[in-house]
């Protein structure tokens, strides 16, 4: 049976803004007029579902915003939408408007929000993008590679200087909930140890005799990485003062990580999930979360989606460890 054509497809970011946003939007808006289909931009995420802000998107519109960090289209978290009437007016938007289709791009509360438009109805295509990795479903989101880029740059910077004065360097990066950032960053830039919340740490241990035997085999700079959800950056760097005698200093690279423009390989990652979204919802496929899984973009049920969790690579934090004498 054929598949009724569609009109519309609305396109929003939500959440965080991650790198590579903008390159999603513009293969979105790409595909759908290759398909005869129109792009609805709809601004500021679920809140300006709720408000119906709303743009009809062309190709010039998306000329030459592969290359920005942030999003055209603007994010915003959404108290409101969390409320029934604010589901209930966001949905209306979506009838109102005669939007077949929303794609929804970034991370897991922008598809708890998706599931929740799914459940009344609407159909809904998610693309993965956060800078902490950390979406089950997906081995990639759209982000992650220019967040760790920027922050291996920041950290060689501070290396410098850093090891001029013979100190130890606390830094700490992204990744509230997961420390993917951290163990990919910490390992490409040599940590002396990486603290990070699914593995507890012994501190004698891992840090402050890590840091003795660096000490002994004539390092004179020692670089300790912490994931935002650890914490405690201040706490830890006293304590190393305090039981080695050495000057430790804190540096919080903050939100410079979620900046810039985006490398290649989000650029790439963005297009391919931006073009494939579009495709499935054409093609008659309602309610997935494109992924990435064993080097192939695929679609994912919702449901199944929100279900899955990621473990850290363990493997990859064992080689930081192992590599780091």
């Amino acid at each position: 049976m054929e598949q009724p054509k569609l009109r519309r497809i609305g396109i929003l970011t939500s959440g965080g803004d991650a790198p590579g946003m903008n390159a999603a939007i513009r293969a979105c808006v790409r595909t759908c007029i290759k398909n005869d289909v129109t792009p609805i931009g709809i601004r500021r995420g679920y809140q300006g579902l709720i408000h119906a802000d709303t743009v009809e998107m062309d190709a010039h519109s998306v000329n030459g915003i592969t290359d920005r960090g942030g999003t055209i289209l603007y994010t915003a978290r959404s108290e409101d939408f969390m409320t029934p009437d604010g589901l209930n007016r966001a949905v209306q938007t979506v009838k109102y408007m005669g939007i077949d289709g929303i794609v929804c791009i970034g991370g897991d509360g922008t598809f708890r929000g998706a599931k929740t438009l799914a459940d009344k109805g609407v159909n809904v295509m998610g693309i993965p993008a956060t800078i902490d990795n950390d979406i089950g479903c997906s081995h990639y989101t759209i982000g992650f590679d220019t967040a760790a880029n920027t922050a291996m740059l920041a950290i060689d910077k501070l290396s410098d200087t850093m090891q001029s004065h013979e100190r130890v360097s606390v830094v700490e990066v992204m990744g509230r909930h997961a420390g993917h950032l951290a163990v990919y960053v910490g390992l490409a830039v040599g940590a002396t140890s990486i603290i990070i919340p699914e593995f507890p740490f012994d501190f004698d241990r891992n840090v402050i005799e890590q840091i003795r035997e660096g000490r002994m085999r004539g390092k004179n700079h020692h670089l300790i990485i912490v994931a935002e959800g650890v914490g405690k950056c201040d706490e830890i760097s006293r304590r190393i003062t305090d039981e080695t005698g050495l000057e430790a200093r804190v540096s919080i690279l903050g939100y410079i990580q979620r900046g810039g423009s985006p490398s290649t390989r989000d650029r790439v990652m963005a297009s391919r999930m931006g073009h494939f979204a579009v495709e499935q919802l054409i093609n008659g496929k309602r309610n997935g979360i494109v992924c990435y899984r064993d080097s192939r973009i695929v679609a994912v049920p919702i449901d199944e989606a929100m279900s899955m969790t990621k473990q850290l690579d363990a493997y990859m934090y064992k080689v930081a460890y192992d590599i780091t004498i």
